[in-house]
């Protein structure tokens, strides 16, 4: 009979657990709250642009140091890479980003950015953390926090980093070429959030396989032979032939990716001309691929340089006057959620939070390098979940207008603090000790 006791007793422990480890988090959070809401401010108030973000890496470096990680600034550029040693078992990397954008912010609220600095070309910009990295790094922080609080419920070592340049989708390649996966203990798990702008504050998103899409970048610049408008004849109009080159475009998704994948081929800029009588002997267009696979992916690059280059010959254009297609350096893959680990952490989220606050979400056409941790050889799993942002009222308001809300890198995008924090710390905790296997 004791052992039988004993044994019930052990499962009501166990199916227990994860609500009370989250009443502890839950508590332990709130009484952390106001310090890490006056951390968000001060990060809110002093966002850096992409690679220029060393104020910002020295403040989460100050922070991290006297719970007792081992600090190392500067990988990458900016970026930095905190070490926490808990004796055996599984390696955990948490991620955060630190780059603001060159937005000027028109939020209004109390601790708006009214930073301003030179850009990379010399240009004198707005700054600020219209992408929500700023709750990122908060989160990052507080998790931090919490698990050296707790650091007698896990074992393992725990890897955190604070990459530079996301908004640029080079940072994550920087740190990795800088040898973060050589200097630095290498991950069992990769696991990073990023901010919603579309769900309600204090919810979870997330989504196992493809989440977010491979991002590339195209320009294309067409020659011309310029001339009198009234003697079109005696020219090669680079106008025209932009404008062929543009409707073509659109048969790469319509007619040479399946119905049942995902592509997207914009011209986001077209500049070429000067005077209403003049053919001009330039256009520059400037081009977003957006996809999920490899293969698809490679059908659109390869299918803008050929119809470029082509409709150019089937237009008379000259050999050396032909389409000249360059795709740019900053390209970002496809993140692709590990679907075992997306699984088994949404599970918890599920468990712990409730059915109702973690929703399955689709995938976007929008970009993360946090994918670039998971290509590398060693083929880590790794996990991107969505923390809901929005204030819930904004969101009825704008369902009632038929407004739509403003958007990740919208100068009015404003997430609410709270709850968001407070449930990304809790989350971000609780999947770094369910990976440990918390004691």
């Amino acid at each position: 009979m004791t052992n039988y006791l004993s044994a019930i007793l052990g499962m009501i422990l166990l199916l227990a657990a994860p609500a009370m480890a989250e009443d502890t988090i839950s508590r332990d959070v709130e009484r952390d709250y106001n310090y890490l809401e006056s951390l968000y401010t001060y990060l809110h108030q002093h966002p850096e642009l992409s690679f220029h973000e060393e104020r910002t890496a020295a403040r989460i470096g100050d922070e991290l140091r006297p719970l007792g990680f081992e600090v190392t600034q500067n990988v990458g550029g900016a970026g930095l890479v905190a070490v926490l040693k808990n004796g055996d078992g599984p390696t955990v990397m948490l991620r955060t980003d630190l780059d603001a954008l060159p937005v000027r912010e028109q939020t209004n609220v109390d601790y708006a950015s009214a930073v301003t600095t030179m850009d990379d070309l010399g240009n004198q910009v707005s700054v600020m953390h219209a992408c929500g990295h700023d709750v990122h790094m908060t989160v990052f922080v507080g998790t931090a926090r919490r698990l050296v609080a707790m650091r007698d419920q896990w074992s393992g070592t725990l890897v955190m980093i604070g990459q530079p340049a996301e908004e640029r989708g080079a940072g994550a390649r920087a740190m990795l070429d800088d040898g973060l996966y050589e200097r630095f203990p290498l991950p069992d798990y990769n696991v990073a959030l990023h901010t919603s702008a579309g769900m309600p504050a204090g919810t979870i998103g997330w989504r196992a396989g493809y989440a977010l899409a491979n991002v590339d970048s195209v320009d294309i610049t067409i020659h011309g032979i310029g001339g009198h408008g009234a003697y079109p004849h005696a020219t090669r109009d680079p106008v025209m032939l932009a404008a062929q080159i543009i409707t073509s475009l659109q048969t790469l998704v319509s007619r040479n990716v399946s119905p049942l994948e995902a592509g997207v081929v914009t011209v986001g800029s077209i500049h070429g001309g000067a005077k209403h009588n003049i053919i001009s002997d330039r256009v520059d267009l400037q081009i977003t691929v957006r996809s999920y696979t490899d293969e698809v992916r490679a059908t659109l690059l390869e299918g803008i340089e050929r119809i470029a280059v082509n409709t150019g010959r089937a237009m008379g254009f000259p050999e050396d006057k032909l389409p000249e297609v360059a795709i740019r350096d900053e390209h970002t893959p496809a993140t692709y959620n590990d679907p075992a680990l997306a699984n088994r952490l949404a599970g918890i989220f599920r468990e712990t939070f409730g059915e109702a606050d973690v929703v399955e979400t689709a995938p976007v056409m929008g970009g993360e390098d946090f994918s670039e941790y998971g290509r590398t050889d060693q083929k880590i799993p790794g996990f991107m979940f969505w923390l809901g942002g929005v204030a819930p009222q904004k969101i009825a308001q704008a369902e009632e207008s038929g407004t739509a809300l403003p958007s990740l890198h919208s100068p009015f995008f404003a997430p609410l603090p709270e709850p968001t924090i407070r449930r990304g710390v809790e989350a971000m905790t609780l999947a770094a000790l369910e990976l440990f296997g918390k004691k």
